[in-house]
């Protein structure tokens, strides 16, 4: 029973980590359009501000009087701080492979990409070899997640031999 459930866990496990790498190809899709987007608003506003003779920070700082431009600074700033942190996250995502961006979890941390990610993912056969070695590690863990636990769960109840 317990290796048929262990069976069980790494099927169930290779078939979920085999999806990594179309997921993983998705995410880093949508991930460079967020850049690329953020980046035409921040050389928007820096090509203002040097229009104007003034640094990022300075135009920025500029931004207060009334509550409207108080709003549109915060804006900015978050703006510049998610493009500067996502364009980060996209060059090292960039740089690693399929299978190495498994160990990258903090790279996928944009809330709004994952669950846009997520609404529009369609799972595929894992045909690639990152799909296949996903596939097969995740096979393995769950093997062993499930029948570690099973064998500890049952252990009091094995017969002991004397």
């Amino acid at each position: 029973m317990i290796r048929l459930a262990a069976l069980a866990g790494g099927l169930a496990g290779g078939v979920a980590l085999s999806q990594f790498p179309e997921f993983s190809q998705q995410y880093l899709q949508r991930l460079g359009g967020q850049v690329d987007a953020l980046a035409a608003v921040t050389a928007n506003f820096d090509a203002s501000a040097a229009k104007a003779g003034v640094t990022r920070e300075a135009a920025l700082g500029s931004m207060q009087g009334n509550d409207f431009l108080g709003f549109h600074q915060t804006d900015m700033r978050a703006t510049f701080s998610r493009f500067d942190r996502l364009s980060s996250d996209l060059k090292m995502l960039r740089e690693a492979g399929p299978v190495e961006r498994v160990f990258l979890p903090q790279r996928f941390d944009d809330a709004e990409l994952l669950s846009a990610t997520w609404g529009d993912f369609q799972p595929a056969v894992p045909a690639t070899t990152a799909g296949l070695t996903t596939g097969a590690v995740g096979f393995a863990l769950g093997w062993a997640a499930v029948g570690g636990l099973l064998s500890l769960v049952a252990r009091p109840f094995r017969r002991r031999a004397y």
